[in-house]
């Protein structure tokens, strides 16, 4: 996967529960299949066109290292766990888009 980040989403899990993601288009339309299966509840864009900072650049380099690009129609939803390091990224990634 070779991927390029310039959205947070915000995906609601079947549970009820509520986590941020960074995404493209592309990533936004597997969500929104995935919701419209019902493998996850809810997916919202919260901000595009986001700067590409050191920590968007961390956490991309991080999720195309260690996931593989899945097609649009995917069974499934796979969620990116990340290491406390570059979960840490993310959560800067929130404070400086003023999101979550």
């Amino acid at each position: 996967m070779n991927e390029t980040f310039d959205l947070i989403e915000q995906i609601t899990r079947n549970d009820g529960s509520v986590y941020f993601e960074l995404g493209n288009i592309s990533q936004n339309g597997r969500a929104e299949y995935a919701a419209e299966h019902g493998y996850i509840k809810e997916v919202r864009i919260l901000k595009m066109n986001i700067p590409k900072s050191t920590n968007v650049e961390k956490v991309t380099a991080y999720i195309n290292a260690h996931y593989q690009l899945l097609p649009l129609e995917y069974d499934g939803w796979e969620e990116w766990v990340k290491t406390p390091e570059i979960e840490q990224d993310l959560q800067a990634i929130l404070l400086e888009n003023r999101v979550g």
